[in-house]
């Protein structure tokens, strides 16, 4: 979510940064290194390190400063093992394509994501080309994606699917077999092991990819720093507040001295993941009412096991089960990070108050509101389905999770 002071909802002017005065003060004094930017990107995550990119590209004579709470950079939902890695164009999640009351799927919304992710593509591409990012294996590689149901139910939706899907040109090449001789040769390791009566079908395409968002965030503020953009880490930013001209004002509190100092900027754009919502809270934007957070997180098993990742070159989802959100869709993930390879499952649900790893327990009570408190409510009350799915995942033994694991590899 972004703030700017410009009410027509245009972006800042560019100014010539030489033509800049100073504009930040600090408890010690004035502190000369962030001179008034033009844009503040708050956190070092892969949404701030691309908006730096564009700014970059549209932009270039604007002046930027990046300000990350962490240690470094990408250390948090951007870290290539907090996240899944799914370059998501709607090859293979099947939450994006529902089955009708007809049981016709509307390909409509996956066409959608997937124009989206070429768009992210050809940006990637340009940063390549223009010598931004470095050669592209660094942070993308082509993995096959893959769906895959079981049962009679989970073959007509899957073959359903598969034809609305082929006759959308960005999913040319989607192949379908519910052929289990076929399956071992994509799945070996899933195939193994399984009760060769049971119905299974899937589908898949070789266009599916792996990216290592952490890689990629890295990469473009290397590049945005060495355009002359400031990317400091341990400042957290504390607080946003609007000055009567219609800047903001943003309080920053480096986290090692304990120093604090403002910065006055034209535009704010809060890229700081679970971060966001406090700190927009105490910005009192109005968007904010009625938003919160809950306690729950993904968590994933990951072996590195060269048997067993041999066995699964592929990203596969599955068919969430009955009552659970889409985004608790099974999957069964390659990964390729740094070169090593390894395999992800998940997610199960998890607890934590905290809204980042490196978070406080008190982030959810701190968050409570009387603008949120009735939201928060009533999810509770109104999804009932979606609470008794995340008490059951949250009482789960790792016996329980280890049958859910077999429902992908029975062996």
């Amino acid at each position: 979510m972004s703030t700017s002071a410009d009410d027509q909802g245009r972006a800042p002017p560019a100014h010539p940064r030489t033509a800049r005065e100073a504009d930040v003060s600090s408890e010690r004094g004035a502190v000369p290194d962030s001179a008034n930017p033009d844009v503040v990107l708050v956190g070092g995550g892969i949404m701030s390190a691309t908006l730096a990119a564009l700014i970059g590209v549209v932009a270039p004579q604007w002046s930027v400063t990046v300000f990350e709470s962490g240690a470094d950079v990408a250390g948090e939902s951007s870290g290539p093992w907090n996240n899944a890695g799914t370059g998501h164009a709607a090859l293979c999640e099947l939450n994006y394509t529902p089955a009708g009351p007809d049981g016709r799927v509307d390909p409509a919304k996956a066409v959608t994501i997937n124009e989206q992710f070429q768009v992210s593509r050809q940006f990637w591409s340009h940063l390549v080309r223009e010598g931004m990012t470095g050669s592209p294996k660094s942070f993308v590689t082509p993995v096959p994606h893959l769906s895959f149901v079981t049962g009679e139910d989970g073959r007509a939706y899957m073959r359903a699917r598969h034809e609305a899907l082929g006759a959308q040109p960005l999913f040319e090449g989607l192949e379908y077999t519910e052929d289990a001789a076929q399956l071992a040769e994509w799945l070996p390791l899933m195939m193994a092991g399984r009760d060769p009566r049971q119905t299974v079908a899937a589908t898949r395409s070789t266009a599916g990819t792996d990216v290592n968002f952490g890689a990629l965030t890295r990469l473009m503020l290397s590049d945005a720093e060495g355009r002359g953009v400031p990317v400091h880490c341990n400042q957290r930013v504390q607080h946003l507040e609007r000055d009567t001209d219609g800047r903001w004002i943003v309080t920053v509190r480096d986290t090692v001295t304990g120093e604090r100092r403002t910065v006055r900027t034209r535009f704010v754009f809060v890229g700081a993941g679970g971060g966001a919502l406090p700190l927009l809270q105490r910005a009192g934007i109005p968007e904010i009412a009625g938003f919160g957070g809950f306690p729950v997180s993904g968590r994933f098993l990951r072996t590195t096991s060269p048997e067993l990742v041999s066995s699964h070159q592929a990203k596969v989802y599955g068919q969430a089960a009955v009552g659970a959100p889409p985004m608790s869709l099974p999957h069964l993930d390659l990964r390729l990070i740094d070169g090593d390879h390894s395999l992800m499952f998940g997610p199960y649900a998890g607890f934590s108050p905290k809204f980042l790893k490196a978070g406080s327990l008190f982030d959810l009570p701190r968050s409570v509101r009387p603008d949120n408190l009735g939201s928060m409510l009533g999810v509770a009350r109104t999804e009932l389905a979606l609470t008794r799915y995340l008490i059951r995942e949250l009482m789960q033994s790792g016996s329980d999770r280890h049958q859910t694991l077999t429902h992908f590899v029975p062996d």
